[in-house]
């Protein structure tokens, strides 16, 4: 299944860059704009839309589906600053819209996996969804079907310097333990993870992600995250989450 979101970058003038940034396995849509008002010249506003994109690629409309990102992505990047994690994220701007600084992204995202995937059960001849000892990071870049990379190629393709490579792992890592530990106290297994990281002014910041898309997590909804593709069992998913959020 080909993972990716598509991102419309849009700048002060009328031109339009569009492009496909492999994030999901399951896509939603994201629109980025450079913010206008001159008190928020250097920031970017992300619109998280109300639709998702099923594993078998179709597209399925969910009603306040954005907005619900927006929230959860809101949430964590909050929670994560109080452990002095670096945070693109400013401010909320509207129910289903984000500001954050005016980052460069990072063109491949880091998929962290805290159980076997089916592709690292084939490999090493474990049944899917068994426990990890230590999480696995993986690299992903394009929207083809086999889009895992190594460090070699990042650094060869120049993706990303090696310098910035040891922080972005660093981060991921301490990300994961953070998020995992905010879920297990609510007896709640955090599955997998997608990160997207992007650089302003020099300095590293975690972008994305904690769309429903990007956190798989075992669940009371006994829904399994990675096989979502209606528009009921996305809502009850984010539902879910949602509810995690706000201690219930």
């Amino acid at each position: 299944m080909i993972d990716f979101i598509y991102v419309k970058f849009i700048t002060s003038t009328p031109s339009f860059i569009k492009r496909k940034v492999n994030i999901f396995r399951m896509e939603m849509k994201v629109n980025i704009k450079n913010s206008t008002p001159e008190t928020e010249a250097d920031l970017k506003l992300v619109e998280y839309q109300d639709f998702f994109y099923t594993p078998k690629n179709s597209t399925v409309t969910a009603k306040n589906f954005g907005e619900k990102s927006a929230l959860l992505n809101s949430y964590f990047f909050e929670y994560l600053k109080g452990y002095n994690i670096p945070i693109g994220f400013i401010k909320k701007a509207h129910k289903n819209s984000l500001h954050f600084l005016n980052f460069s992204e990072f063109a491949f995202r880091v998929k962290i996996l805290n159980q076997a995937d089916t592709r690292t059960a084939k490999i090493f001849s474990i049944k899917p969804g068994s426990p990890l000892e230590l999480p696995i990071q993986e690299y992903h870049y394009g929207d083809s079907k086999e889009s895992v990379i190594t460090e070699s190629h990042i650094i060869s393709f120049n993706l990303c310097t090696y310098d910035d490579l040891k922080i972005i792992n660093r981060l991921c890592s301490k990300v994961n333990a953070i998020v995992k530990s905010f879920f297990e106290r609510r007896n709640v297994s955090l599955l997998e993870l997608t990160c997207t990281f992007g650089k302003f002014e020099g300095k590293i910041y975690l972008v994305g992600d904690f769309s429903p898309p990007s956190i798989r997590v075992s669940n009371a909804e006994k829904l399994d995250p990675f096989k979502i593709e209606t528009f009921a069992q996305m809502k009850k998913y984010a539902d879910y989450l949602v509810k995690l959020t706000n201690g219930d």
